[in-house]
Protein backbone atom coordinates (compact mmCIF):
# COMPACT_ATOMS: atom_id res chain seq x y z
CA UNK A 1 0.00 0.00 0.00
CA UNK A 2 1.08 3.61 -0.53
CA UNK A 3 1.78 5.48 2.70
CA UNK A 4 0.58 9.13 3.07
CA UNK A 5 4.11 10.53 2.86
CA UNK A 6 4.71 8.59 -0.35
CA UNK A 7 1.49 9.94 -1.85
CA UNK A 8 2.48 13.50 -0.96
CA UNK A 9 5.84 13.03 -2.65
CA UNK A 10 4.00 11.87 -5.79
CA UNK A 11 1.79 14.95 -5.68
CA UNK A 12 4.79 17.23 -5.32
CA UNK A 13 6.57 15.48 -8.19
CA UNK A 14 3.59 15.92 -10.51
CA UNK A 15 3.95 18.95 -12.77
CA UNK A 16 0.16 19.26 -12.90
CA UNK A 17 -0.53 19.00 -9.17
CA UNK A 18 2.60 20.53 -7.62
CA UNK A 19 1.08 24.02 -7.41
CA UNK A 20 -2.07 22.70 -5.74
CA UNK A 21 -0.24 21.29 -2.74
CA UNK A 22 2.52 23.86 -2.37
CA UNK A 23 2.14 25.55 1.00
CA UNK A 24 4.04 28.81 0.40
CA UNK A 25 3.66 31.11 -2.59
CA UNK A 26 6.41 33.39 -3.90
CA UNK A 27 5.54 35.78 -6.71
CA UNK A 28 6.94 39.10 -7.97
CA UNK A 29 4.01 40.79 -6.20
CA UNK A 30 5.59 39.88 -2.84
CA UNK A 31 8.85 41.74 -3.58
CA UNK A 32 10.13 45.28 -3.01
CA UNK A 33 13.35 46.57 -4.59
CA UNK A 34 15.51 49.03 -2.61
CA UNK A 35 16.96 51.86 -4.69
CA UNK A 36 19.85 54.19 -3.78
CA UNK A 37 19.27 57.60 -5.34
CA UNK A 38 21.96 60.27 -5.67
CA UNK A 39 22.00 63.77 -7.07
CA UNK A 40 23.36 64.09 -10.58
CA UNK A 41 22.11 64.33 -14.13
CA UNK A 42 23.24 61.00 -15.56
CA UNK A 43 25.07 58.72 -13.15
CA UNK A 44 25.19 55.06 -12.21
CA UNK A 45 27.78 54.49 -9.49
CA UNK A 46 28.45 50.77 -8.90
CA UNK A 47 28.54 49.57 -5.29
CA UNK A 48 31.69 47.43 -5.18
CA UNK A 49 30.48 45.10 -2.43
CA UNK A 50 27.06 44.55 -4.05
CA UNK A 51 27.49 43.32 -7.63
CA UNK A 52 24.59 44.46 -9.78
CA UNK A 53 23.57 47.30 -7.43
CA UNK A 54 24.29 50.93 -8.33
CA UNK A 55 23.67 54.33 -6.83
CA UNK A 56 21.39 55.97 -9.39
CA UNK A 57 20.75 59.51 -10.48
CA UNK A 58 17.06 60.31 -10.58
CA UNK A 59 16.78 59.76 -14.34
CA UNK A 60 18.32 56.31 -14.00
CA UNK A 61 16.09 55.54 -11.00
CA UNK A 62 13.08 56.31 -13.18
CA UNK A 63 14.47 53.98 -15.87
CA UNK A 64 15.16 51.24 -13.31
CA UNK A 65 11.65 51.59 -11.92
CA UNK A 66 10.24 50.99 -15.38
CA UNK A 67 12.22 47.75 -15.66
CA UNK A 68 11.00 46.68 -12.23
CA UNK A 69 7.40 47.35 -13.17
CA UNK A 70 7.84 45.36 -16.40
CA UNK A 71 9.20 42.45 -14.31
CA UNK A 72 6.13 42.59 -12.06
CA UNK A 73 7.77 44.15 -8.99
CA UNK A 74 5.11 46.47 -7.55
CA UNK A 75 7.14 48.62 -5.15
CA UNK A 76 10.47 50.29 -4.41
CA UNK A 77 12.05 51.54 -1.18
CA UNK A 78 14.10 54.72 -1.63
CA UNK A 79 17.34 55.64 0.15
CA UNK A 80 18.82 59.06 -0.56
CA UNK A 81 22.52 59.83 -0.94
CA UNK A 82 22.85 63.62 -0.59
CA UNK A 83 25.66 65.80 -1.92
CA UNK A 84 26.13 67.50 1.46
CA UNK A 85 25.63 66.43 5.09
CA UNK A 86 25.47 68.26 8.41
CA UNK A 87 24.90 67.51 12.09
CA UNK A 88 21.17 68.28 11.85
CA UNK A 89 20.57 66.11 8.75
CA UNK A 90 18.90 69.05 7.03
CA UNK A 91 18.96 67.30 3.66
CA UNK A 92 16.59 64.64 4.98
CA UNK A 93 13.65 67.05 5.35
CA UNK A 94 14.55 69.49 2.58
CA UNK A 95 11.53 69.65 0.25
CA UNK A 96 14.01 69.85 -2.65
CA UNK A 97 16.19 67.04 -1.30
CA UNK A 98 17.26 64.01 -3.28
CA UNK A 99 14.52 61.71 -1.94
CA UNK A 100 11.77 64.26 -2.43
CA UNK A 101 12.88 64.97 -6.01
CA UNK A 102 13.10 61.25 -6.73
CA UNK A 103 9.62 60.56 -5.35
CA UNK A 104 8.09 63.23 -7.58
CA UNK A 105 9.89 61.93 -10.66
CA UNK A 106 9.00 58.30 -9.99
CA UNK A 107 5.33 59.00 -9.31
CA UNK A 108 5.06 61.16 -12.43
CA UNK A 109 6.67 58.51 -14.65
CA UNK A 110 5.16 55.42 -12.98
CA UNK A 111 1.98 56.42 -11.12
CA UNK A 112 1.04 52.81 -10.33
CA UNK A 113 4.40 52.01 -8.73
CA UNK A 114 4.30 51.96 -4.92
CA UNK A 115 7.03 54.31 -3.72
CA UNK A 116 8.11 53.82 -0.11
CA UNK A 117 10.74 56.00 1.52
CA UNK A 118 13.22 55.19 4.25
CA UNK A 119 12.86 57.73 7.06
CA UNK A 120 16.13 57.99 8.94
CA UNK A 121 18.84 60.58 9.42
CA UNK A 122 21.98 58.42 9.18
CA UNK A 123 22.53 59.03 5.47
CA UNK A 124 22.20 62.79 5.96
CA UNK A 125 24.19 63.41 9.16
CA UNK A 126 27.86 64.28 9.01
CA UNK A 127 28.57 61.75 11.78
CA UNK A 128 26.51 58.87 10.33
CA UNK A 129 24.29 58.27 13.35
CA UNK A 130 20.52 57.91 13.06
CA UNK A 131 19.75 61.02 15.11
CA UNK A 132 21.01 64.26 16.56
CA UNK A 133 24.07 63.63 18.74
CA UNK A 134 24.47 65.48 22.05
CA UNK A 135 27.78 66.82 23.37
CA UNK A 136 28.23 63.62 25.42
CA UNK A 137 28.10 61.50 22.25
CA UNK A 138 24.62 60.03 22.89
CA UNK A 139 21.75 60.36 20.44
CA UNK A 140 19.05 62.77 21.64
CA UNK A 141 15.89 60.72 21.19
CA UNK A 142 13.28 63.50 21.50
CA UNK A 143 15.04 66.03 19.27
CA UNK A 144 15.52 63.30 16.70
CA UNK A 145 11.78 62.51 16.72
CA UNK A 146 10.99 66.05 15.60
CA UNK A 147 13.36 65.81 12.65
CA UNK A 148 12.09 62.36 11.68
CA UNK A 149 8.52 63.67 11.66
CA UNK A 150 9.59 66.61 9.47
CA UNK A 151 11.24 64.12 7.11
CA UNK A 152 8.17 61.89 6.91
CA UNK A 153 5.91 64.88 6.24
CA UNK A 154 8.22 66.12 3.49
CA UNK A 155 8.27 62.68 1.84
CA UNK A 156 4.49 62.34 2.04
CA UNK A 157 3.93 65.78 0.56
CA UNK A 158 6.27 64.86 -2.30
CA UNK A 159 3.97 61.92 -3.07
CA UNK A 160 5.42 58.93 -1.19
CA UNK A 161 2.89 56.13 -0.88
CA UNK A 162 4.31 55.00 2.49
CA UNK A 163 7.03 56.11 4.91
CA UNK A 164 9.30 53.63 6.67
CA UNK A 165 11.05 54.87 9.84
CA UNK A 166 14.22 52.82 10.36
CA UNK A 167 15.93 54.82 13.12
CA UNK A 168 14.74 52.73 16.11
CA UNK A 169 14.21 55.79 18.33
CA UNK A 170 11.71 55.28 21.15
CA UNK A 171 8.23 56.52 20.27
CA UNK A 172 8.99 57.38 16.67
CA UNK A 173 5.93 55.67 15.17
CA UNK A 174 3.60 57.61 17.45
CA UNK A 175 5.44 60.86 16.72
CA UNK A 176 5.20 60.33 12.97
CA UNK A 177 1.56 59.25 13.10
CA UNK A 178 0.56 62.22 15.20
CA UNK A 179 2.33 64.79 13.06
CA UNK A 180 1.31 63.24 9.75
CA UNK A 181 -2.30 63.29 10.91
CA UNK A 182 -1.92 66.88 12.08
CA UNK A 183 -0.72 67.90 8.62
CA UNK A 184 -3.68 66.28 6.88
CA UNK A 185 -1.64 63.26 5.80
CA UNK A 186 -3.55 60.64 7.76
CA UNK A 187 -3.81 58.38 4.69
CA UNK A 188 -0.02 57.92 4.52
CA UNK A 189 0.82 54.45 5.88
CA UNK A 190 3.75 53.84 8.22
CA UNK A 191 5.92 50.77 7.61
CA UNK A 192 7.77 50.49 10.92
CA UNK A 193 11.19 48.88 11.23
CA UNK A 194 9.99 47.28 14.46
CA UNK A 195 12.78 44.74 14.96
CA UNK A 196 15.98 46.16 13.50
CA UNK A 197 18.98 44.36 14.90
CA UNK A 198 22.52 45.68 15.42
CA UNK A 199 23.70 43.33 12.71
CA UNK A 200 27.00 42.53 11.02
CA UNK A 201 25.09 42.08 7.76
CA UNK A 202 24.69 45.82 7.02
CA UNK A 203 28.25 46.47 5.84
CA UNK A 204 27.63 46.70 2.07
CA UNK A 205 24.58 48.92 2.62
CA UNK A 206 26.67 51.44 4.54
CA UNK A 207 29.03 51.67 1.58
CA UNK A 208 26.11 52.14 -0.82
CA UNK A 209 24.38 54.78 1.31
CA UNK A 210 27.62 56.32 2.61
CA UNK A 211 26.15 56.07 6.11
CA UNK A 212 28.73 54.33 8.30
CA UNK A 213 29.02 55.92 11.78
CA UNK A 214 32.06 58.17 12.15
CA UNK A 215 32.43 57.04 15.77
CA UNK A 216 30.98 54.37 18.04
CA UNK A 217 28.21 52.09 16.83
CA UNK A 218 24.40 51.88 16.84
CA UNK A 219 23.95 49.27 19.55
CA UNK A 220 22.41 51.80 21.93
CA UNK A 221 19.33 52.09 19.71
CA UNK A 222 19.35 48.95 17.56
CA UNK A 223 18.48 45.53 18.99
CA UNK A 224 20.69 42.82 20.48
CA UNK A 225 20.81 39.83 18.07
CA UNK A 226 20.27 37.52 21.06
CA UNK A 227 16.78 38.90 21.81
CA UNK A 228 13.46 37.82 20.33
CA UNK A 229 11.04 38.60 23.19
CA UNK A 230 12.16 42.21 22.83
CA UNK A 231 11.27 42.13 19.13
CA UNK A 232 7.72 41.10 19.94
CA UNK A 233 7.43 43.86 22.56
CA UNK A 234 8.74 46.45 20.12
CA UNK A 235 6.34 45.27 17.43
CA UNK A 236 3.35 45.46 19.76
CA UNK A 237 4.38 48.98 20.83
CA UNK A 238 4.50 50.02 17.17
CA UNK A 239 1.01 48.57 16.67
CA UNK A 240 -0.25 50.66 19.59
CA UNK A 241 1.42 53.78 18.19
CA UNK A 242 -0.26 53.44 14.79
CA UNK A 243 1.99 51.40 12.50
CA UNK A 244 0.33 49.94 9.41
CA UNK A 245 3.00 47.34 8.61
CA UNK A 246 5.85 45.93 10.71
CA UNK A 247 9.33 45.00 9.55
CA UNK A 248 12.05 42.62 10.70
CA UNK A 249 15.63 43.36 9.60
CA UNK A 250 17.74 41.37 8.68
CA UNK A 251 15.69 38.42 7.41
CA UNK A 252 17.57 35.13 7.12
CA UNK A 253 19.24 35.05 10.59
CA UNK A 254 15.90 36.12 12.14
CA UNK A 255 13.31 33.82 10.56
CA UNK A 256 12.12 32.89 14.05
CA UNK A 257 11.55 36.56 14.83
CA UNK A 258 9.53 37.02 11.62
CA UNK A 259 7.33 34.10 12.68
CA UNK A 260 6.89 35.40 16.23
CA UNK A 261 6.06 38.95 15.13
CA UNK A 262 3.56 37.64 12.57
CA UNK A 263 1.88 35.44 15.17
CA UNK A 264 1.77 38.15 17.86
CA UNK A 265 0.33 40.96 15.73
CA UNK A 266 -2.60 41.41 13.40
CA UNK A 267 -0.61 43.48 10.90
CA UNK A 268 1.20 42.65 7.66
CA UNK A 269 4.88 41.88 8.19
CA UNK A 270 7.78 42.79 5.91
CA UNK A 271 11.24 41.25 6.11
CA UNK A 272 14.36 42.96 4.79
CA UNK A 273 16.74 40.58 3.01
CA UNK A 274 19.70 42.89 3.64
CA UNK A 275 22.87 43.83 1.77
CA UNK A 276 25.14 41.33 3.52
CA UNK A 277 22.76 38.47 2.76
CA UNK A 278 22.69 39.58 -0.88
CA UNK A 279 26.48 39.94 -1.08
CA UNK A 280 27.09 36.48 0.38
CA UNK A 281 24.95 34.78 -2.26
CA UNK A 282 26.54 36.82 -5.04
CA UNK A 283 30.06 35.96 -3.84
CA UNK A 284 29.29 32.27 -3.47
CA UNK A 285 27.70 32.14 -6.92
CA UNK A 286 30.65 33.96 -8.48
CA UNK A 287 32.97 31.37 -6.91
CA UNK A 288 30.90 28.54 -8.34
CA UNK A 289 29.91 27.34 -4.89
CA UNK A 290 26.17 27.36 -5.54
CA UNK A 291 23.46 27.91 -8.14
CA UNK A 292 22.48 31.57 -7.69
CA UNK A 293 18.95 31.30 -9.06
CA UNK A 294 18.10 28.24 -6.97
CA UNK A 295 19.67 29.71 -3.83
CA UNK A 296 17.91 33.08 -4.15
CA UNK A 297 14.49 31.59 -4.76
CA UNK A 298 14.94 29.13 -1.91
CA UNK A 299 15.98 31.92 0.48
CA UNK A 300 13.09 34.18 -0.52
CA UNK A 301 10.64 31.30 -0.22
CA UNK A 302 12.00 30.57 3.26
CA UNK A 303 11.42 34.18 4.30
CA UNK A 304 7.85 33.99 3.02
CA UNK A 305 7.34 30.64 4.75
CA UNK A 306 8.42 32.18 8.06
CA UNK A 307 5.50 34.60 7.79
CA UNK A 308 6.65 37.62 5.78
CA UNK A 309 3.89 39.10 3.64
CA UNK A 310 6.44 41.32 1.86
CA UNK A 311 10.14 40.74 1.18
CA UNK A 312 12.42 43.73 0.61
CA UNK A 313 15.37 42.42 -1.36
CA UNK A 314 18.12 43.53 -3.73
CA UNK A 315 17.35 40.35 -5.70
CA UNK A 316 13.83 41.60 -6.50
CA UNK A 317 14.22 42.34 -10.21
CA UNK A 318 16.18 39.23 -11.10
CA UNK A 319 14.00 37.03 -8.86
CA UNK A 320 10.86 38.43 -10.50
CA UNK A 321 12.21 37.57 -13.94
CA UNK A 322 13.11 34.06 -12.80
CA UNK A 323 9.63 33.60 -11.36
CA UNK A 324 8.02 34.72 -14.59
Amino acid sequence: MAFPATRMRRLRASGVLRGLVRETELTPAHLVQPLFVELGTDSRTPVATMPGVDRLSISHAVEEAGELADAGVPAVLLFGVPADKDEQASGAYDDEGVVQLAVRALKEAHPDLVVMTDVCLCGFTSHGHCGVVRADGAVDNDVTLELLAKTAISHARAGADAVAPSDMMDGRVGALRGQLDGEGLSETPIVAYSAKYASAFYGPFREAAESAPAFGDRRSYQMDPANSDEAVREALLDVEEGADMLMVKPALPYLDVIARVKEATALPVAAYNVSGEYAMVKAAAAAGALDERAAVLEALTGIRRAGADVVITYHAKEAARWLQ
